[in-house]
């Protein structure tokens, strides 16, 4: 497989396709919602949500917040997640986007 060449790309498309390649695989769907239901939590709250151990959940939420989708904060020796509101408007933005233009698509194939 080629290397991907990023620099034809616009930033702004780049960066589309880190926060989807990172939101790209179930257990990390699955940790999104749960943080979007709790509002914030420590990777422990999510493993005893998930069957996953402590060291998958934990690679899960590195992945995510290397994307910037989730933010984490110490408190003593925990990790406090969230949602990045921000990250979630831009995939927002994308998508909206992307509808908007398909519902003025004519009906017909290629």
């Amino acid at each position: 497989m080629g290397v991907t060449k990023t620099e034809h790309y616009t930033d702004a498309q780049n960066e589309t396709a880190n926060l989807l390649k990172a939101i790209a695989h179930p257990a990390r769907v699955a940790i999104i919602e749960f943080l979007i239901q709790t509002n914030s939590c420590i990777c422990n709250d999510i493993v005893g949500h998930l069957p996953l151990s402590q060291a998958t959940v934990s690679q899960h939420l590195r992945e995510l917040k290397n994307a910037g989708i989730i933010q984490g904060t110490v408190e003593g020796k925990a990790i406090n997640y969230c949602i990045n509101k921000e990250a979630v408007q831009k995939l927002e933005l994308y998508f909206s986007g992307i509808f908007r233009a398909a519902a003025k698509l004519e009906n017909r194939c290629c």
